[in-house]
């Protein structure tokens, strides 16, 4: 018996039953600065960031030692923290990628996202699940040791492994969700499933450690029907099914907000930074009071 069985010892799982922190994703925020950044985020009303620790992110992998205790620094500075970052993390082995959990761990990261996996269709699909099982496993161990949360995104991408849902519950299922587990994406879920993604929420429920939040509108382009992002609210998702099904399965991790349209058109990317700074705020703070206005209308706080 791997993950689970083997890990489970001495360990609690987590307590879903504590409210989490509201966060943001930083991916569309880059044009600003570590204390930029962590100003307008706590103007939004937000608990902390979800820092971007990737190649092309905020903070490129190979500066982690040198940026990320600066990025905390500013976000403490502004009465916020940065509970979680997204990385391309998915080998355990890879000695950069273990010097990031080990400085994210040591400047108070509880939780970081993993890179994306593909499946390889010149292989079984079953064959596809106990190789990233592997992975995930060896994830686990490290995270274990390090004092760090491991979790995969569910993404509506093809060939992307997490696509259908299923397949990210049969990978985790005898993994200890305390070390690696699922960042839930509705927006995701709800492109894949769009009748049936309350089943898939249900089956996943007990490793979903953290959970993305985003909208979208169908739309067509090329004759081919697409998702497109839009403000929390003005979309399809159904976010009051959403927040009533998350009160019933006690899903209470931090959750990291999704802002995937545009902050800024095109000719306000050559604004001054005061004004650019003005409008990151303006839509981060609609989205965040648009989340704690639904989170307080389905979940009575």
């Amino acid at each position: 018996m791997n993950g689970f069985s083997a890990h489970l010892e001495n360990k609690e799982l987590p307590d879903n039953t504590k409210k989490g922190k509201i966060c943001a994703f930083s991916k569309l925020f880059q044009f600003l600065d570590f204390d930029q950044l962590s100003t307008v985020f706590a103007a939004a009303g937000l608990d902390g960031i979800d820092l971007t620790v990737r190649p092309d992110g905020h903070i490129e992998p190979e500066r982690v030692k040198t940026d990320l205790p600066k990025a905390v620094i500013a976000a403490r500075k502004n009465g916020i923290e940065v509970p979680m970052i997204t990385t391309s993390i998915t080998d355990a082995d890879n000695i950069l990628n273990q010097e990031v959990l080990k400085t994210a761990a040591d400047n108070g990261v509880v939780y970081y996202r993993t890179g994306p996996l593909y499946y390889d269709y010149s292989k079984p699909i079953l064959e596809n699940l106990e190789n990233t099982r592997k992975i995930f496993d060896k994830l686990a161990v490290f995270n274990e040791k390090t004092g760090i949360h491991g979790a995969y995104q569910n993404h509506y991408s093809q060939p992307r492994i997490g696509n259908p849902v299923w397949d990210l519950w049969y990978i985790l299922k005898e993994i200890n969700p305390i070390w690696m587990s699922c960042q839930y994406d509705i927006w995701h879920a709800a492109v894949v499933g769009y009748t049936s993604w309350e089943t898939g929420l249900r089956l996943l429920s007990t490793y979903i450690k953290t959970r993305c939040i985003k909208d979208f509108n169908w739309i067509s382009h090329n004759g081919k029907m697409i998702p497109e992002p839009v403000p929390l609210g003005d979309g399809q998702i159904n976010f009051d099914t959403y927040f009533k099904l998350v009160k019933e399965l006690k899903l209470n991790g931090d959750i990291t907000l999704g802002i995937e349209y545009p902050v800024l058109s095109g000719e306000e990317v050559n604004l001054p930074m005061k004004a650019k700074t003005d409008k990151a705020l303006a839509v981060l703070k609609r989205d965040a009071d648009k989340l704690k206005s639904m989170m307080a209308k389905n979940l009575a706080i």
